[in-house]
C-alpha cells in the first residue's frame, strides 16, 4: 500500500483505534482490574492526535491551492470561534524549519489565526511522504472543498488528474463522486473564457453552461449565453435553444446571388485504440461537435459500467 493509500486511510485507522481495535480484551475467568465507567470502555486515545501551538504550524510552500477567500476565511474563523474546531488538520514534523508543517487544512490553519486561536488539533503525519503522493493527497483535499467554484473545482480535477496520469473514472473513485460529476466539471474547461467568468460570477449555473457547451460554434455559445443571462432561461429552455442553434443553416461563402453554401461535413472518423470511431450529424460535425459528442459518449458509457457493476 502505498503512502497515499495509508493517508486517506488514516482517518478511518484513527476511528477505529478510537474504539479500541488492536486493544487486548480480558479473557474468561482473568482477574479483572477496577471497573471502567460505561463512557470509557472501549475507547482509546489516538496516539497521533495531539495539540500544537498555531504558531509552531507552518503552511507547505509548494501547496497547489494559491488562493483563500478572506470572506469565507471570516466566517470559518467565526465558527472556529463560536464551535470550536470540528474537524483536525494534517501535519507532518519538519526538522529543517523546526516546525510542523501543514499537509492538509491550511484554511483551517489561516482561520484559527484571525480567530485568535492558540492552538489547533493536529494529526502527525510520521515518516517520510513522497512528494508525488503528498501533492495527490493536498489536490484531493482541494477537489473535495465545500467552498470551491466550479471553475475552480474542474481545474482541481484536471490538475489531479494530470498529476497522477488518471483517467476521469479513476478520477472520479478516488474521490467517491460519480464520473458524469466529473466529465460536466471538465467540459466547463472548454467553454469560451467569457463563460467560464459567468460561471464563477454565479450568473450562469453550471448545468445550464454544460447544455451551452453543445452549441457547435464559440461564437453561438457566446450568443447562448448572453442570451441565458439577460432572458434567465432555465436550463430545459436553453437545451431547447441550443437545439435551434444546431437547425441554422451553415453561414454562406461570398455576398449576393453568386453566394454559396460553405461545405460542412456531416461525417467524422477517428482511429484511437486500434478502432475507427465515427461521428455523424445531417447539419455537419466540426470540432466542437465532434469533441462534445465523444463526451458525452465516454459519460454514458461510464454510468452504463457503473450500473451494470
Amino acid at each position: 500500500m502505498g503512502k497515499l493509500d495509508e493517508l486517506l486511510k488514516a482517518g478511518g485507522a484513527n476511528i477505529a483505534e478510537s474504539m479500541g481495535a488492536g486493544l487486548s480484551r480480558p479473557v474468561a475467568g482473568e482477574a479483572r482490574g477496577p471497573a471502567v465507567p460505561s463512557r470509557w470502555q472501549g475507547v482509546a486515545k489516538s496516539k497521533n492526535a495531539v495539540e500544537v501551538p498555531v504558531d509552531r504550524i507552518v503552511p507547505d510552500p509548494d501547496q497547489p491551492r494559491e488562493e483563500f477567500d478572506p470572506e469565507a476565511l471570516e466566517r470559518l474563523a467565526e465558527s472556529l470561534k463560536t464551535r470550536g474546531q470540528l474537524q483536525p488538520i494534517r501535519v507532518r514534523w519538519d526538522e529543517a524549519r523546526d516546525r510542523y508543517m501543514i499537509v492538509c487544512g491550511e484554511r483551517r490553519w489561516r482561520a484559527a489565526g484571525i480567530a485568535g486561536l492558540a492552538t489547533l488539533s493536529c494529526v502527525v503525519s510520521e515518516g517520510p511522504i513522497d512528494e508525488g503522493e503528498l501533492r495527490a493527497l493536498q489536490l484531493i483535499e482541494n477537489c473535495l472543498r465545500e467552498d470551491l467554484k466550479p471553475i475552480e473545482q474542474a481545474r482541481a480535477f484536471r490538475a489531479l488528474m494530470d498529476r497522477n496520469g488518471w483517467s476521469g473514472n479513476q478520477a472520479a473513485r478516488a474521490l467517491g463522486v460519480s464520473q458524469p460529476t466529473v466529465a460536466r466539471a471538465l467540459a466547463l474547461l472548454d467553454l469560451p473564457e467569457p463563460i467560464q467568468e459567468k460561471v464563477e460570477e454565479g450568473t450562469l449555473s453550471p448545468a445550464t453552461a454544460y447544455e451551452i457547451g453543445k452549441a457547435h460554434d464559440p461564437t453561438i455559445q457566446g450568443e447562448l449565453a448572453d442570451r441565458v443571462v439577460a432572458q434567465k432561461l432555465s436550463r430545459a429552455e436553453t437545451v431547447e435553444a441550443v437545439k435551434a442553434a444546431a437547425r441554422r443553416a451553415p453561414a454562406s461563402v461570398g455576398k449576393g446571388r453568386g453566394a454559396r453554401t460553405a461545405k460542412v461535413a456531416t461525417v467524422r472518423t477517428l482511429r484511437a485504440a486500434g478502432c475507427k470511431i465515427t461521428v455523424e450529424c445531417r447539419k455537419g460535425v466540426d470540432d466542437a461537435l465532434l469533441a462534445a459528442a465523444l463526451r458525452d459518449a465516454l459519460a454514458q458509457l461510464q454510468v452504463d459500467a457503473e450500473q451494470a457493476a
